[in-house]
């Protein structure tokens, strides 16, 4: 499989000369411009963390005029951050819940495109560095999970994530230079992550790039998936494999 070297928005500000106003827009509005800075703050300053009905009713009012596109009755927890925030696309009907991170960090991406009717939980963490995350209508990602794309991260619709979930696409580093540290060497894609519809992830699953679900398909708690796992299966372990046939034996 094709592997493509990808550099990191954190090394290039390591590297950046410039001042703490252009290192913060960098890192969270992805956009120059006063105007956009001012508002931005002052809607995070004023109503992320409000609390009850008159939080939710101001966040729901002021916070899509951060985002790219928002639909009717989304609703916006307390605490949530933004990063990249002109790149977030929700659908209509969907609930983030509280200190819920959506970061879609990057300068070539599409960002976070999350469909209609679908759920996030609390503390769960989306965070793009280059890549995309796509969540298609009716996933459910329950807390404490985890989303990082360095390329490309694609959840099928009715896709439910029990807690503390982690996905990973990109994420592996070159360490043929040992006079350079690790983390400052090119990372490299082996292709991102597919989820098909329908498929449930136990609490505790890890899927590494260039992982692919099949639809239907019921990935076992703390299991480890790095490779393809069919569809209308079971599949358990570290790696996971197939255990048992969802249709044959019903």
């Amino acid at each position: 499989m094709d592997e493509e070297f990808r550099g990191s928005v954190q090394k290039e500000l390591i590297d950046q000369r410039g001042s703490f106003y252009s290192k913060y827009t960098t890192l969270f509005l992805g956009r120059r411009g006063f105007f956009s800075f001012l508002k931005y703050e002052i809607v995070i300053l004023f109503f992320a963390n409000m609390p009850g009905a008159l939080g939710f009713f101001f966040r729901k009012l002021f916070y899509p005029g951060l985002l790219k596109k928002v639909g009717k009755g989304v609703v916006f927890g307390r605490g949530i951050t933004l990063r990249h925030p002109k790149k977030i696309v929700i659908g209509a009907n969907t609930f983030i819940d509280d200190n819920v991170v959506l970061d879609a960090k990057g300068e070539t991406n599409v960002g976070i495109v999350v469909g209609s009717n679908a759920f996030i939980g609390r503390n769960t963490i989306l965070s793009c560095k280059e890549g995309s995350i796509y969540l298609d209508d009716y996933c459910n990602i329950s807390a404490n999970c985890h989303l990082l794309s360095e390329t490309e991260i694609r959840l099928g619709k009715y896709v439910f994530l029990a807690g503390q979930c982690y996905l990973v696409a990109g994420g592996n580093h070159s360490f043929e230079d040992t006079a350079i540290p690790i983390m400052l060497q090119p990372s490299y894609s082996r292709g991102g992550i597919s989820i098909g519809e329908d498929v449930w992830l136990g609490a505790g699953v890890i899927i590494l790039d260039g992982a692919a679900i099949g639809r239907g398909t019921i990935v076992g708690a703390g299991s480890v998936v790095r490779d393809v796992i069919p569809e209308y299966c079971i599949a358990v372990g570290t790696p996971a494999k197939k255990t048992k046939d969802r249709k044959t034996s019903l």
